[in-house]
């Protein structure tokens, strides 16, 4: 297979790293996501990756709690789980450095774009975490943000469904999945793709998203290369 993309920008949901417990960290099932990422940086691909932090603590559903101070316990938890992906990385052999948008140097690098690049360039995966830095922004605006600071050929989300559709798929058997859409089209029908905030900074920045399952992880290889899995939006 020959992937498709020079540059791509990952993002992985916290849930996705939860296993079957659906929280916390599942070490084996992160093991199991980061095979075919190793996959593609052997192929040359470069490789950045946002990760999400619903795993172990969603802002805004925290209730009465301060906004502002929900948000940077998730963006908290978004570094425990960039962590955690590049341990299991290095486990596999894979060169990686973890960079955060909260500067916390004792355990990573602090969000540098110029360097971020240039460990792409030098074929090392980059694990972003922290979001963007700053509250009510969600770790999908983070995705839109790093995608278009790093110049990413294209967004691969990696979801619990296996594409967009125009309901829920778990409670109407009916729900329609779509195939291709346009960020207009995101907006329009409101469709939980991702917040409006990032669908609007794809869509300027002129950057694709696939949406696809990660219950196989296998689907970021296929992805990579081109094959038609999930929903395109373009």
């Amino acid at each position: 297979m020959q992937p498709q993309y020079k540059r791509i920008l990952l993002k992985l949901s916290g849930e996705s790293l939860a296993g079957k417990e659906g929280h916390g960290i599942d070490f084996d099932t992160v093991m199991k996501i980061c095979g075919p990422i190793k996959a593609c940086s052997l192929m040359g691909v470069q490789i950045g990756i946002v990760v999400g932090g619903g795993n172990f603590w969603r802002g805004r559903s925290s209730g009465k709690m301060d906004r502002t101070r929900a948000d940077h316990m998730g963006m908290l938890a978004t570094a425990i789980n960039a962590l955690g992906v590049a341990d299991a990385l290095e486990q596999l052999g894979v060169q990686v450095r973890v960079q955060t948008a909260i500067t916390m140097q004792q355990i990573a690098e602090p969000y540098i774009r110029n360097r971020a690049v240039r460990h792409l360039e030098k074929g090392r995966v980059v694990v972003f975490g922290c979001g963007t830095g700053n509250p009510f922004f969600s770790t999908d605006t983070a995705a839109a943000l790093r995608a278009a600071e790093i110049d990413a050929d294209v967004i691969l989300k990696a979801t619990m469904v296996d594409g967009v559709y125009d309901s829920d798929p778990k409670t109407n058997p009916n729900a329609k999945k779509y195939e291709t859409l346009s960020f207009t089209e995101v907006l329009d029908k409101n469709l939980k793709v991702m917040d409006s905030t990032a669908a609007s900074m794809c869509r300027d920045n002129h950057i694709p998203i696939c949406v696809f399952s990660i219950e196989d992880p296998e689907n970021i290889e296929r992805a990579v290369c081109g094959e038609h899995i999930g929903t395109i939006v373009k």
